[in-house]
């Protein structure tokens, strides 16, 4: 029976024979470079098993990292029921991807010169972008004065509210929006749009701000 070894890595286990290809998270390696996997949870295939608590002390399985690319495209897509909200965005995953070298038992040494295998950091930037758009409102906002919102058709206190939050608090600001702006603020504020719409708040914005 051909050994196999179950490696734990990046919250995932995988149950893996020499001459195994797999797509694992994306490692801190290179194209080239030859990991180490420590986490060896069981060792089995030839004689008797070895089970580890959770780990088996002192395995190992080794493995050429063949490439680091992206990963085929994840599509999410959103809906609110009634609400008039759909929202489809899509996510590319990095990953390594390997080929198993070896599986070492304990005691025995690698013929291989390798590095110990290490999920790689996440590299997403802080989402400094969206936060730009709610600080150009809020200055917008002390350069505009407050009004009560709850003027406008459709709108009460607790939406009024969502609105002050989202940095929207005079009539001026809406009697300028656009299309493009009440689109982005719907992704904040469900519903927003519609009520925008059906309500014509951009024409009473403009006769309450006295435009």
């Amino acid at each position: 029976m051909i050994m196999y070894a179950v490696i734990k890595t990046g919250g995932k286990q995988y149950r893996v024979s020499e001459g195994d290809i797999l797509r694992v998270e994306k490692l801190s390696a290179e194209t080239g470079d030859v990991v180490a996997f420590d986490e060896v949870l069981m060792i089995g295939g030839e004689g008797d098993s070895l089970v580890g608590a959770p780990a088996v002390d002192g395995a190992s399985v080794t493995a050429n990292v063949l490439d680091i690319r992206k990963d085929k495209k994840i599509k999410v897509f959103k809906k609110r029921r009634r609400q008039n909200y759909r929202r489809t965005k899509g996510h590319r995953q990095w990953i390594a991807v390997i080929s198993v070298a070896e599986i070492l038992k304990p005691g025995s040494k690698s013929k291989l010169d390798a590095k110990p295998a290490k999920i790689a950091a996440d590299e997403t930037p802080a989402p400094a972008k969206k936060a730009a758009p709610k600080a150009a409102a809020k200055a917008k906002t002390e350069a505009a004065g407050s009004d009560d919102l709850t003027q406008l058709t459709g709108v009460g206190p607790a939406f009024a509210t969502k609105l002050n939050e989202a940095g929207v608090t005079s009539f001026a600001q809406i009697a300028a929006w656009t299309e493009a702006e009440i689109e982005r603020l719907d992704g904040e504020i469900s519903g927003l749009k519609t009520k925008a719409e059906k309500g014509d708040w951009v024409a009473e914005a403009k006769k309450l701000a006295g435009k």
